[in-house]
């Protein structure tokens, strides 16, 4: 069951609690991203949000995209000692040892694969014919898709990304609409 928004709108119901959620809603999430440097970013910010609520990362997604050279893999890659501790350092963002080296190892993961293989592989486990779901209780945490990828991204050296992690990078990205049925943004 969807709830209706200010402008009288049908939602997912977590997309009218803040208007950056709305925005955010009905133009980004469970669109489709099929392009390398798009899908990290996502992968970063997801693995980012992990413990959090995703508004305290909408809000300074901006901040993570300066600290992060607009998560360029090649820049990233090559970011050592004082590079880290700058991040450390940077209010602007969320300073997390584990999720900060996970960003720069999966930059390096990222740099050891095709251009386009991390489109290719995330896209392939894309499930096929799922039904909208109607309510919250129809959406899941994980899927046996985003667990298969977990283990498949894990396998490319890919790090801090579990099945919880990869479902929601799926449903972010449009690999799975998640939006419910009579949502405006289905």
């Amino acid at each position: 069951m969807t709830v209706i928004g200010p402008d009288g709108q049908p939602r997912c119901t977590w997309a009218t609690s803040a208007p950056e959620y709305i925005e955010y809603h009905d133009t980004e999430w469970g669109r489709e991203i099929r392009d390398d440097r798009g899908l990290f970013e996502r992968m970063t910010l997801e693995g980012f949000q992990s413990g959090l609520s995703w508004i305290t990362i909408l809000r300074k997604r901006e901040n993570f995209r300066k600290a992060f050279d607009h998560f360029d893999p090649q820049l990233i890659a090559a970011y050592g000692a004082d590079d880290f501790d700058r991040l450390m350092a940077d209010t602007g963002i969320v300073r997390n040892r584990l999720k900060i080296n996970a960003t720069i190892a999966n930059a390096r993961a990222l740099l050891e694969l095709e251009d386009g293989e991390l489109t290719e592989l995330l896209w392939s486990f894309q499930p096929e014919n799922r039904p909208a779901p109607k309510t919250n209780d129809d959406v899941p945490a994980t899927t046996p898709e985003s667990v298969a990828m977990s283990k498949a991204l894990k396998k490319k050296g890919f790090v801090f990304i579990g099945p919880t992690t990869a479902y929601a990078l799926m449903q972010a990205t449009g690999i799975v609409n998640d939006h419910l049925a009579d949502c405006i943004a289905r």
